[in-house]
């Protein structure tokens, strides 16, 4: 069932409908201050069907009225937890899931180029926040560290920009190896 922006909208905050399969992928954030962004990041886990989206550190949470209005409703039916820094909730989905991949979206000496790396089943993507991005604890505590290239002259594109694209990459690649086998 696909709904509408303004079904989403409409739905009551105790949602409970039904939703496609969860694609192994988790949306880390490392202190996401614009809720505009947040609210973005719910639609985005939407849109892959995103197994859970964590929200970390002095990010907002629902029902702040920016997310609610940015996620055009998807923050009801978006499976998330709040934890009060990164770091814990790393840990927490080591503990949860097996064999999980978490790597940072970020530049740093150890990025790699995003369509260069192999993502394995299931992963976990790290995003910044706006100003510093990860923290440097973060980025130690990952499994590796990948990033977009940037040819202009700004250094960094808008976290949901950036995460869109990194995402989407993730599932073109699971699709390849499914039709490949």
């Amino acid at each position: 069932m696909k709904l509408s922006a303004d079904d989403l909208r409409k739905l009551p905050e105790d949602a409970t409908i039904s939703t496609p399969p969860k694609n192994p992928i988790y949306l880390i954030t490392d202190n996401i201050y614009d809720t505009y962004n947040i609210g973005g990041l719910f639609r985005l886990a939407d849109a892959i069907s995103a197994t859970e989206l964590f929200i970390c550190g002095q990010s907002e949470t629902p029902p702040n009225h920016r997310i609610k209005k940015a996620s055009i409703g998807t923050y009801k039916i978006v499976p998330w937890r709040y934890f009060p820094d990164t770091l814990s909730a790393m840990r927490s989905l080591r503990s949860e899931v097996k064999d999980i991949q978490i790597l940072a979206l970020e530049q740093s000496s150890k990025s790699k180029n995003y369509w260069e790396v192999i993502y394995q089943k299931p992963i976990a993507i790290v995003v910044g926040n706006e100003t510093s991005g990860c923290s440097q604890s973060t980025i130690e505590a990952c499994d590796g560290v990948i990033e977009i290239p940037m040819w202009g002259v700004n250094i960094s594109m808008n976290v949901i920009v950036s995460s869109g694209i990194a995402v989407f990459e993730i599932l073109r690649q699971w699709k390849l190896q499914k039709s490949e086998i």
